[in-house]
C-alpha cells in the first residue's frame, strides 16, 4: 500500500480578508477626500472674546464684510436671499448658523443678518469671535 504525503487540495480564495480589507480602502479614502475639501472663507479680523466657546461646525457660515458685504460659500448676498436660503433648507428651526464680521463692521450690518435669519425661522446662532490668548 502506498501512503500519499502530498494531497492534492484545491485553492481557496478566502473571501472575509477580501472584504475587511476593500471597507478598509473604502473608509480611509472617504476620510481623505474630505479632508482635501477646502473650507473656503474670507479673512476677516474676527473680534475677541475672553468667553468664546469652541461650536460644532455649523451648517452654514455667514461672512459680513467690513463694507458690509454679506458671503455665503463665496457667494454675495442681500439679507431678502439670504432668508430664502434658510426656508429653501427644509428645517430652518433645526439649521445651526455662525456669524463672522470683522470688527471693524458697522453694528447694522450685523443686526441684518440675524434679522434675515430670524426671519426665515433659524434658532441657533452662534457669532464667531478669537479667543483672548491667556483668556479662560
Amino acid at each position: 500500500m502506498k501512503m500519499r504525503y502530498f494531497e492534492r487540495r484545491k485553492a481557496r480564495i478566502e473571501i472575509i480578508p477580501m472584504i475587511d480589507v476593500m471597507l478598509f480602502l473604502l473608509v480611509f479614502f472617504v476620510i481623505v477626500t474630505l479632508q482635501m475639501i477646502p473650507d473656503a472663507g474670507v479673512n476677516l479680523q474676527l473680534p475677541t472674546s475672553s468667553q468664546a466657546d469652541t461650536l460644532p461646525h455649523p451648517k452654514f457660515t455667514v461672512n459680513v464684510l467690513p463694507d458690509g458685504t454679506i458671503k455665503v460659500k463665496d457667494q454675495v448676498m442681500t439679507p431678502d436671499q439670504l432668508t430664502a436660503m434658510f426656508q429653501a433648507d427644509g428645517a430652518p428651526d433645526k439649521t445651526d448658523l455662525t456669524i463672522a464680521t470683522d470688527k471693524t463692521t458697522p453694528f447694522q450690518d450685523f443686526m441684518s443678518v440675524i434679522d434675515a435669519a430670524r426671519k426665515a425661522g433659524v434658532t441657533d446662532i452662534g457669532i464667531a469671535a478669537q479667543p483672548v490668548p491667556g483668556g479662560s
